[in-house]
């Protein structure tokens, strides 16, 4: 039974990379490169400042709970305790990876300062 399901994962798995493999190969030719230029900037510009938003809010939740909700209940006053901790967590995983991300790519030279041009171009006919 679980030799059957690794099977089928793994057919599905290399069905998934042939299907997408020559996407990814062509990336830099037009409509794809702009997919995933558009991608990439709902990533960055909507998505991780939600994920900041919503441990903001659980952050604010726990405290609310622990002083507020729980003030004569121990168990609502801990569990805005593991909400707050969880939250902290959260922040400083969040930021560490943002750092180590900004970090690496300083390094390899791929800073905001540089305009990055893509690489191989493909040529255009502008006739």
């Amino acid at each position: 039974m679980v030799i059957q399901n690794m099977k089928k994962i793994g057919i599905y798995t290399l069905a998934l990379v042939a299907i997408v493999l020559p996407g990814v190969a062509f990336g830099q030719f037009g409509e794809v490169n702009d997919f995933l230029d558009d991608v990439s900037s709902f990533i960055n510009s909507t998505l991780i400042p939600l994920v900041f938003a919503l441990a903001l809010l659980l952050f604010i939740w726990g405290i609310f709970q622990y002083f507020i909700l729980g003030g004569a209940d121990e168990e609502k006053r801990e569990d805005g305790k593991k909400l707050m901790l969880w939250a902290i967590v959260g922040f400083v995983v969040m930021v560490s990876i943002f750092g180590i991300v900004n970090l690496v790519a300083g390094g390899l030279g791929f800073s905001d300062d540089e305009n990055i041009q893509n690489i191989p171009n493909v040529p255009t006919n502008n006739r």
